[in-house]
């Protein structure tokens, strides 16, 4: 049994993955406007906005998931199995580019790896039993498992964390807490996890580097990632990943402060009452974490305490914002394009990841130098986007628009085919 859906919830997570979109598709990874690029480090930009906002999404949607809170076997199978679903698609796009066959180039290696891939997405988004989906997902699990730790040449350093892997992680531990205790035992065990971590973080010497300390690559989450994940983590830095193992105990208390504002949601009080509750809280949230980034900064990749307050608060003023609009005022015509995103977010998600890879495996001559070839994508940005702009970077941000637009009608004919993609 679920509540009916909160219009406003819906078109916020479609703000988001629209903004996700946009962010993770410019026409050139040289030619970003500065707000669509994530902090060097510590602080916090619009882009850095857009993984603690999905986390928190998905656990202000918790309470309307399940309205009645009871637990049994059969749930919790169903929570792990949606956990490790989601858990699943992300783990499975690391795996695009190393699937190698018969010694297959070109045209034909690209075909078996979308049959592959394609067959991954209908067994973990397709309306099976729950025997079926269990099956299926630990069936996939424990291949994408074996091939990862196999030895073999082109799987060896496939990465294992990631974005959909820490969301499926967040999903199952704050489901579990969501139907096993109340209100203030959640929130006491949000506040000790930020505690918890912080102390961690800023007082527990790492080993082999000295004293605790807040920097790249050298503080405790990063060894602790090199430790259990060598070989398995972000490409980018080999020895830490920003979704590392002991930055995932925060995440979970983001999952948990949109649990919070979604039991907010939920109480029989008029919606006026609602919206106050809810901008209070927000407030709370954003000022508590500026102030403790005095001592704990803001920061993504570590996703320190302070930047689960500074998130929870804006992601809270933002949803307070829209639920006024739209599910008080009823004033929504105008949210309809972010409404179709924020109904199938999973498979803009996972294809997401696909589309980029394929366009990158489509080589295409280029006209410059002779004999030389170029990915599609690129293909497609220097001479059919570059050439109309001036600055490279609004020609960098059309490429992404226009990729937006491209989701935007497939989304439309989802949405009016009332085709909803769930995990």
């Amino acid at each position: 049994m679920t509540k009916e859906r909160l219009t406003s919830l819906d078109v916020f997570r479609g703000f988001t993955i629209f903004l996700m979109t946009i962010v993770n598709n410019p026409g050139s990874w040289s030619s970003i406007y500065p707000p669509l690029e994530h902090a060097e480090w510590h602080g916090c930009t619009p882009t850095d906005l857009v993984f603690p906002f999905f986390v928190f999404i998905m656990g202000t949607a918790i309470p309307f998931a399940m309205p009645v809170k009871h637990l049994d076997g059969a749930v919790f199978n169903k929570i792990l199995v949606r956990s490790l679903r989601i858990f699943c698609l992300g783990f499975s796009l690391a795996f695009f580019g190393r699937i190698h066959l018969f010694g297959l180039e070109g045209f034909p290696l690209l075909s078996i790896r979308l049959i592959i891939f394609f067959g991954i997405a209908y067994a973990l988004l397709g309306n099976f039993s729950l025997k079926v989906k269990t099956y299926l997902v630990f069936g996939i699990l424990i291949v994408l498992l074996s091939l990862a730790y196999s030895g073999l040449e082109h799987f060896e350093d496939t990465r294992i964390p990631g974005v959909l892997q820490r969301i499926g992680i967040v999903y199952f531990f704050t489901s579990l807490l969501y139907l096993k205790t109340n209100l203030k035992t959640q929130i006491i065990t949000a506040v000790s996890i930020l505690v918890g971590y912080y102390l961690l973080m800023a007082f527990v010497p790492v080993p082999g580097v000295g004293e605790a300390n807040f920097e790249k690559g050298t503080n405790l989450a990063a060894w602790l990632d090199n430790l259990l994940l060598n070989g398995h983590l972000w490409s980018v830095s080999k020895t830490w990943d920003p979704e590392g193992i002991l930055s995932t105990l925060p995440a979970i208390a983001t999952g948990i402060t949109g649990m919070f504002i979604g039991q907010i949601l939920n109480l029989s009080i008029s919606k006026i009452e609602i919206v106050k509750k809810l901008t209070i809280a927000g407030i709370v949230l954003l000022i508590s974490g500026l102030l403790w980034n005095i001592i704990f900064p803001i920061n993504k990749s570590l996703w320190t305490s302070s930047y689960v307050l500074y998130t929870g608060g804006i992601a809270t003023l933002c949803l307070t914002f829209l639920y006024y609009v739209i599910d008080v005022a009823n004033y929504k015509k105008w949210a309809k394009l972010f409404l179709i995103w924020g109904v199938n977010p999973m498979i803009v998600f996972y294809f997401s990841g696909i589309i980029p890879r394929v366009m990158s495996s489509i080589k295409m001559q280029n006209p410059e130098i002779g004999g030389e070839e170029i990915g599609f994508q690129a293909y497609l940005y220097q001479y059919g986007i570059v050439p109309v702009f001036e600055n490279p970077l609004n020609a960098s941000l059309a490429y992404a628009l226009a990729y937006a637009l491209f989701w935007s009608i497939i989304l439309w004919i989802l949405y009016k085919r009332k085709l909803i993609f769930k995990v």
